[in-house]
């Protein structure tokens, strides 16, 4: 049987050249990414900022332009419009209303007769107003789940492996994650429950990847055992480096048809789980590795035997 190989075998680049070069881009980049979260700010949905979710049917499909305009003249503030499930199905998100429950109300009744009077036969299958302690608590407890699966993979990895791997791990996370959030931030998409899911769903991308480049290095570990830890980094990441690269294929090709067909909600969720892919499957060649190498250079090789004149660490072994 023939595979393909994206990655003839016997390659030896030297990733860990790029080592500090490619923390500072990283680094660069989340403190960015921090400041873009205070100013100006995460465009939160009504899920975290409280409003007026309304799902509405039209007898024809939606145009969100047309609709858009309809509603703007009502200044009920940013009016998010996404199609759920078909495509004359729409849910549309409304910023909550200065003032009291009668002002939210006063709202919906508006946006019922516009969208009655422009689109006869339009149906309301659902009005739901989120207060703003409610969506409080909702992102409060997102901000927990995220931090709660940080601790869980620390703990995974530190058990799994030795404390270097999981410090290491944890650490890119962390950087993948703001990152992640500064992407929000810079196309303006809108941060809600979905997107909590989407920066799961990513870091458990990226710890799957990290684990198994961690899992050839342990094993490079015990195998070479006279490889300085610089070289054997980058001869586990490339031995890994075809898994790597179509894996992330697979899971970039199977997200953009979600981008292309899948509407609205979909094409942000997609969007970011892009990001995410590419983020997490360099973050484990250029991050990861590079604070690995740092962590465990003088405790991993502990005794580390000299090479003889001549000869590679990995041809004395053989």
């Amino acid at each position: 049987m023939y595979y393909v190989r994206l990655v003839p075998d016997g390659t030896r680049i030297q990733f860990m050249k790029g080592r500090i070069a490619g923390l500072a881009v990283s680094a660069i980049l989340s403190i960015l990414s921090v400041v873009l979260y205070f100013a100006p700010g995460v465009n939160l949905g009504v899920d975290f900022r409280g409003g007026i979710v309304m799902e509405a049917r039209l007898t024809q499909p939606a145009d969100f332009g047309a609709i858009r305009n309809s509603l703007t003249p009502l200044n009920l503030g940013h009016i998010g419009l996404q199609e759920i499930g078909t495509p004359t199905d729409v849910s549309i998100a409304i910023e909550r209303q200065p003032g009291d429950d009668e002002a939210q109300q006063k709202a919906v009744n508006a946006v019922r007769q516009r969208l009655t009077a422009d689109y006869p036969g339009v149906s309301f299958q659902r009005v739901e107003a989120v207060g703003a302690a409610v969506s409080g608590e909702l992102f409060a407890n997102g901000m927990i789940a995220l931090g709660l699966s940080l601790v869980a993979m620390l703990a995974y990895i530190w058990f799994r492996f030795e404390w270097q791997f999981g410090v290491g791990a944890v650490v890119t996370l962390i950087l993948d994650v703001t990152k992640t959030v500064g992407f929000y931030v810079l196309f303006n998409l809108e941060f809600n429950l979905s997107s909590i899911a989407a920066i799961l769903a990513i870091m458990g991308y990226s710890i799957n990847d990290k684990v198994v480049v961690y899992d050839r290095v342990r094993e490079n570990l015990r195998k070479y055992k006279a490889m300085p830890l610089r070289e054997l980094i980058d001869l586990s990441i490339n031995e890994t480096l075809n898994r790597t690269i179509g894996t992330s294929m697979a899971s970039f090709l199977s997200a953009m048809p979600l981008i292309i067909f899948g509407g609205e909600a979909l094409r942000e969720f997609s969007l970011v789980m892009l990001f995410g892919i590419f983020i997490a499957t360099s973050s484990s060649i250029f991050i990861a590795a590079p604070i690995l190498l740092f962590l465990g250079e003088n405790r991993l090789r502990r005794g580390t035997a000299p090479v003889e004149p001549g000869k590679t660490a990995e041809t004395q072994v053989r």
